[in-house]
């Protein structure tokens, strides 16, 4: 809720508001720990089975093109070397029909499709089809060193080729070629063509393989990682609420000590001080009565300053620990900050709704008193007032409302936010305390215009 506009006043400059509260940090819980860490091991597996995916494909079909040339190494080794004889290279039928006897009983079959046996100038001299025999076409230069340099080679064959004419509508085919020799020692190249779906299939059989052994392996790694991360949260947990205990006990201690110096100086140094203002007060009186009206006002002012150093002290007791707030309310404590004020002369109303101060909650009253006590002290140092309310109202949409009102000298709150005095450190005690509680704190001041305070305390 904005504060209130007056016509002809100085704008409100809202110093905090709720929607900054600090909330209080919770403990740490197993979704903001397991969550985190199941990404994580997610990510990575997904990481590792793209990456693996990627490898092992790779692999896969360098394994499977092996695979195809050792097949082709093997039925040239044994198969089609063992029918070759001169009068192939020659176009003798009975040399030509042994090849084919041999091919398409022992080579040909869903493993190989096509097989050929070139001459080193081009020329076909076998093909399972009959339409190639005896053409001739240009070899490229990886079949040159196939034959200059006994190797078997393999590649994806290219169906563009009029050599490959034949072989097209079969899909996509893997070319495996190697030198074979005849009895006279002629070479040939003897060529093969496999389907390239069965490299693929082995390709995806040992990426199955290798993917499954990933996947279960970091899924193992994950399930390891539970009771490590289990443990983790509860040591977190208990570190978490540890250090909650410990605060709690600095703040106890921060209370009780404050409790005890208070209590030390009221019941110390605060009796034997009254205890002294009146042992003064009878001495005056005794030299007055003895004729010594010189001694006797020397003591009378001896006397005054002993009982204005115990209003200090008082002062300085209800500063450092309020009894009254928690004992009588917060109603009689606003009242015990306001003396000091009225013996300098300045003329101070405390109007405290009962209604409002009741649901105000410990804390909330709390931070009311403390903030009433900053402005206050404020206006007794800077402001040089003559005229000081105190009011604590209801409000729509809120507990409840703290004003303090001064018709002092005013200040300009910018320029302090911007370079905040010595003097004028508790401004930001107050916004801190403001913006902790999530409650909505502003002033309203301008030279010679007097300084308005308000508190705005949410409701719950």
């Amino acid at each position: 809720m904005s504060p209130p506009d007056d016509a002809g006043a100085a704008a409100w400059l809202v110093l905090t508001g709720p929607t900054e509260r600090r909330h209080r940090e919770e403990p740490p819980g197993a979704r903001s720990i397991l969550l985190p860490v199941a990404a994580g091991i997610a990510l990575v597996l997904l990481v590792v089975v793209l990456g693996g995916t990627w490898a092992s494909r790779r692999v896969a079909e360098r394994e499977a093109v092996a695979e195809a040339a050792r097949t082709a190494d093997l039925l040239a080794e044994v198969v089609v070397s063992q029918s070759l004889s001169d009068g192939l290279v020659a176009r003798d039928h009975q040399a030509l029909a042994r090849v084919d006897q041999a091919v398409r009983s022992h080579v040909l079959g869903p493993g190989i499709l096509r097989v050929k046996l070139w001459a080193a100038d081009g020329r076909i001299v076998y093909s399972d089809e009959p339409r190639l025999v005896g053409e001739r076409f240009a070899l490229g230069q990886e079949e040159r060193d196939a034959l200059a340099h006994p190797r078997t080679r393999a590649e994806v064959s290219d169906l563009s080729q009029p050599e490959n004419r034949y072989e097209r509508g079969r899909g996509k085919l893997l070319e495996v070629y190697r030198p074979v020799w005849t009895p006279g020692g002629t070479p040939l190249l003897f060529e093969t063509y496999t389907p390239y779906g069965s490299v693929t299939r082995r390709a995806h059989d040992l990426w199955r393989a290798f993917a499954g052994i990933t996947a279960s392996s970091l899924l193992f790694l994950a399930v390891l990682l539970l009771p490590v991360m289990w443990r983790l949260l509860d040591r977190l947990r208990a570190a978490h609420a540890q250090r909650e205990g410990l605060l709690q006990r600095a703040v106890d201690a921060s209370d009780e000590e404050r409790r005890r110096i208070a209590g030390t100086l009221h019941d110390g140094l605060v009796q034997e001080l009254a205890a002294s203002s009146y042992a003064v007060a009878g001495a005056a009186q005794r030299a007055a009565s003895a004729g010594r009206p010189e001694l006797a006002t020397e003591l009378d002012r001896v006397a005054g300053t002993v009982r204005s150093g115990i209003g200090s002290l008082r002062s300085l007791l209800v500063d450092i620990y309020p009894p009254t707030l928690e004992q009588a309310g917060l109603a009689p404590a606003l009242g015990d900050l306001v003396p000091g004020l009225r013996a300098r002369g300045t003329a101070v109303l405390v109007e405290v709704d009962g209604q409002a101060a009741d649901r105000l909650a410990p804390d909330e009253a709390a931070l009311v008193y403390r903030v009433a006590q900053e402005c206050l002290r404020n206006t007794g140092k800077h402001a040089a007032a003559t005229e000081v309310s105190v009011l604590l109202s209801p409000a729509p949409g809120a507990a409840a409302v703290l004003e303090v009102r001064d018709d002092g000298r005013g200040f300009d709150p910018g320029e302090v936010l911007r370079g905040p005095e010595a003097g004028h450190f508790g401004l930001r005690v107050m916004i801190d305390l403001a913006r902790a509680a999530g409650a909505t704190l502003a002033v309203r001041s301008a030279e010679g215009q007097g300084t308005t305070w308000r508190l705005e305390v949410p409701a719950r």
